[in-house]
């Protein structure tokens, strides 16, 4: 009986997820306290570190909640840090997670009118080139006015919707059958080529997308949570913040456009897969059978919803309020005329966003350790110590390496108010600081697309619907990033160098 119970113990932690998944979580678990006794808090941290990555990068065997909420647990029972920190992260951090809540939900109730608009484009633009740049620029655009996260909420529903759509017809269902698009098991033999080629053309144009989040989120005040912070503190306005950072943001977005065509010319690191044509005439196929099926109170509810997104544009390009309150009202709009009263139906909506902000509440613990036990300190105090005309461009880098590891959020944080307390002891001068501000504005923003926890919007793309749907991994965002990463690290150290 006891061995029984042993089993059915074991076979519950972590569920389906491989043996040596969770035979790996249970050592890492073993091993922290015994570092943190022999080596240290330091190197304990450290190691929390690396293993929280590596729950992220397991994503496809195991959701991080589960691993990496066990990892946070632990490090606040064994001192890494304690609850308060804990709370004071997830209170800094607070806009994030209301944007979360409600703004990905408020997406979900416009996914008729996007699937509309999008897949009109991907019948009618032809060119693989066109559509990735049209992809790439928009995304880019939408982020400098909007938010990353909520374009990124964008492409994962239009990408989910595509995917849908063809895997219906794959699996040889009509378009009013029920069908479940996460399993493979009813796709027929002679679609799963085109499927799998189908997978790496959405794949493509998603990363494409979210780089484009990172080329737009750097350039504007609103684009990027820490960007608001830094001009906070710098007292810039909207234009101001514009102007300073526009001899980075500016160049890095013409390279990165470039760098959307050269991969795709060269069909290199992931890139370059075609449309079947096929598929298109399926896409082409459901649009007209759509359009044929469209009835006055259909129309009436893309009508809305094309209604509440220029409001929606509005209300972010012009800071109404915080993102995540404007999420609210978006789905208030779009419920109550579109005639979504019941409450399963409206809780669908909040299937996709809650499970990663509860992630990102466990990412935040793993923050607080750093912050606790200071781990970046001997970084930040390394390049504080540097000549002035060496310290922009260490602390471009410095940021970005530090936020491919952590949360570019908090590094900007840290970073921003080290320099503001140079500034007021009198240590630099007020033309230095902007200098500064700009680098570490830059440097949070543009290395960082590096990993999937680099940034926000990265990692909500690879714990979201659609990453299991086209076989999107933390290695495979890593590998497919890696062109961005290099050109945007070297042409934006390089304006850096020049410009600051």
């Amino acid at each position: 009986m006891t061995a029984t119970l042993f089993q059915a113990l074991s076979k519950n932690f972590l569920g389906s997820s491989p043996l040596w998944f969770k035979q790996t979580i249970i050592a890492f678990l073993i091993l922290n306290p015994i570092i943190l006794m022999t080596a240290g808090p330091f190197v304990a941290g450290w190691l929390l570190i690396v293993e929280f990555i590596f729950t992220l990068a397991m994503a496809l065997k195991c959701y991080p909640l589960q691993p990496g909420g066990l990892l946070a647990i632990e490090a606040v029972a064994i001192g890494l840090t304690d609850s308060h920190g804990v709370y004071k992260e997830v209170v800094n951090n607070f806009p994030v997670i209301l944007l979360l809540m409600f703004m990905v939900a408020g997406i979900y109730f416009m996914k008729d009118m996007l699937l509309f608009i999008f897949n009109k484009l991907l019948i009618r633009v032809r060119s693989k080139v066109a559509i990735s740049l049209l992809f790439s620029l928009s995304a880019a655009i939408l982020s400098a006015f909007l938010d990353a996260l909520t374009v990124t909420a964008v492409l994962i529903s239009v990408g989910v919707g595509f995917f849908s759509v063809y895997h219906k017809v794959a699996s040889g269902k009509k378009p009013d059958h029920d069908h479940d698009h996460g399993s493979d098991e009813q796709v027929l033999e002679t679609n799963r080529d085109d499927l799998e080629k189908f997978r790496a053309f959405l794949r493509s144009l998603l990363m494409h997308g979210a780089v484009g989040t990172a080329l737009g989120g750097v350039a504007t005040l609103v684009g990027e949570p820490q960007n608001l912070l830094i001009a906070e503190v710098a007292g810039w306005d909207f234009v101001e913040f514009f102007l300073y950072v526009a001899p980075i943001s500016m160049p890095v977005l013409a390279a990165g456009l470039i760098t959307v065509v050269l991969l795709e010319k060269t069909k290199s690191f992931g890139y370059g897969a075609l449309l079947p044509d096929n598929i298109r005439q399926i896409l082409q196929n459901y649009d007209e059978e759509a359009d044929k099926r469209s009835t006055p109170a259909h129309k009436a509810k893309l009508l809305v919803q094309a209604v509440v997104a220029v409001i929606l544009v509005l209300s972010l390009a012009f800071h109404v309020a915080e993102v995540g309150l404007v999420g609210l009202m978006i789905i208030v709009l779009l419920t109550a005329f579109n005639g979504i009263t019941e409450e399963h139906r409206i809780g669908h909506a909040f299937e996709e966003a809650l499970p990663f902000t509860a992630l990102l509440v466990v990412f935040f613990t793993i923050v607080s350790v750093i912050h606790h036990q200071h781990l970046f300190q001997p970084v930040i105090t390394y390049v504080l110590s540097l000549p002035l005309n060496q310290q922009p461009i260490m602390f471009f880098a410095a940021n970005g390496i530090l936020s491919a590891i952590s949360d570019n959020v908090f590094v900007a944080t840290v970073y921003i108010n080290e320099v503001k307390a140079a500034l007021d002891a009198g240590t630099i001068s007020r033309e230095h600081f902007d200098k500064l501000a700009i680098a570490v504005n830059t440097g949070t923003n543009l290395p960082s697309v590096a990993t999937p926890n680099g940034q926000a919007a990265f990692l909500f793309l690879l714990t979201s619907a659609i990453a299991p749907l086209l076989r999107l991994s933390y290695g495979r965002m890593v590998w497919m990033a890696l062109p961005y990463t290099i050109v945007l690290s070297v042409v934006g150290g390089t304006c850096v160098s020049i410009f600051l």
